[in-house]
């Protein structure tokens, strides 16, 4: 039943790309701006995903190689309390690149026994405050107002953690191993 509901699912995923494709085709054939527009944007958006991703990938590697369970366990586990979200957000403001770059990290960091929690405060604070970003916003914005979004964001960014993790462990939830 599965390998049925599988093949349906490839088969609409293909007609779909397929159809994008021939969208583009057709838009630059017949110079549809909106259409020619759309097919820049994914070229470059794929053309910069192939050129950060080995480099994610390596990184994370070496994470997975050289960082051991227990350590992961100790600072970011379920025992860690509070310090496991100051690690997570201190973790999450190295992360470099679009918020895509710290989801292989969660992925590790999960199999390695951080807590569920933890790691939704780790992927929340990548997109709030990583270091360049943050940076980059106080030399346009002002450290004012940047201090003040990173005072208003983090706390609401663990609170909502907890409370989607204590909910999540209430109705039992567990995470997909990779297959």
């Amino acid at each position: 039943m599965t390998s049925k509901k599988t093949q349906s699912r490839v088969s609409l995923q293909l007609i779909l790309l397929a159809g994008y494709a021939v969208f583009i085709g057709f838009s630059f054939a017949l110079g549809f701006e909106p259409g020619e527009e759309i097919g820049k944007n994914f070229w470059e958006f794929s053309r910069t995903m192939l050129l950060m991703l080995p480099g994610i990938f390596l990184l994370v590697g070496l994470f997975e190689v050289w960082v051991k369970r227990e350590t992961v366990e100790r600072h970011l586990g379920e025992s860690s309390g509070v310090r496991g979200y100051i690690w997570a957000i201190f973790l999450a403001g190295t992360t470099f690149g679009p918020l895509y770059v710290a989801l292989p990290l969660a992925c590790t960091l999960s199999q390695k026994g951080a807590k569920l929690s933890v790691l939704l405060t780790y992927i929340s604070a990548s997109a709030v405050c990583r270091i360049p970003m943050t940076g980059f916003e106080a030399s346009f914005l002002g450290i004012k107002f940047t201090l003040i979004r990173l005072f208003v964001s983090l706390p609401l960014v663990v609170g909502t953690s907890m409370l989607l993790g204590k909910y999540l462990s209430r109705i039992d939830y567990r995470m997909e191993e990779g297959k």
